[in-house]
């Protein structure tokens, strides 16, 4: 056991070494979706070379720290496929800035069964309690009573052929309506019947006027 704690500890203080030895850099850039060219926002960045750090880009899918030279750094969100971008030895300014490309991922999930009981038991108690529908004779007199049928009428718009038998019997009726006005029309209650009949008084009396 304490020969397997030293070989751990000889391992993690050389991979110490090692990443103090190489160059640190900063490690910049921004994601973008590569199918819409749109940024994807707070993607999940880890430098896997150095016990896997995570870092996170912001909401502009803009992302920077520091690393060294030669770390595999990992980008994973979810709906997109990891990307991986390793970083160049022997930069001359000690500054690296990518622009990484992700691509949308499509998970099919299985099919999911929803049931509106939530156990066996609520089952069976919901089906002692169901109530069965009626026959289809006492469905079809419940849907031809007067009070399904104004409920009906009152609900559903009426089309055009009900539209124009209306509109024909209102006519109908609006013109027989007129046609029995004028042929039953009181005189006396008519002004110019009053006017016409006391001008052929006046003439008449002028005429045995006359004639005298």
């Amino acid at each position: 056991m304490k020969h397997l704690l030293t070989i751990l500890a000889v391992i993690i203080a050389l991979s110490s070494a090692e990443a103090q030895e190489r160059p640190l850099v900063q490690f910049s850039g921004i994601i973008y979706n590569v199918d819409s060219n749109v940024v994807v926002p707070y993607v999940s960045v880890t430098n896997k070379s150095d016990r896997y750090k995570a870092f996170s880009a912001n909401y502009q899918g803009y992302f920077s720290f520091v690393a060294h030279e030669g770390d595999t750094v990992i980008f994973s969100a979810v709906g997109y496929r990891k990307e991986a971008i390793v970083i160049p030895d022997n930069l001359s300014d000690k500054s690296y800035t990518v622009v990484v490309k992700m691509k949308a991922q499509v998970i099919n999930l299985p099919t999911v069964t929803v049931l509106p009981w939530a156990s066996v038991d609520q089952f069976n108690k919901e089906f002692m309690a169901l109530k069965f529908a009626d026959d289809d004779m006492e469905i079809a007199r419940k849907n031809v009573t007067r009070t399904s049928l104004l409920a009906i009428a009152r609900e559903l718009p009426r089309d055009g052929q009900e539209m124009r038998g209306i509109n024909f019997q209102n006519n109908h009726v609006a013109l027989t309506n007129k046609a029995i006005n004028q042929r039953y029309a009181n005189p006396l209650l008519n002004p110019f019947a009053w006017g016409s009949f006391i001008q052929q008084i006046l003439q008449g009396d002028k005429r045995r006027g006359d004639s005298n």
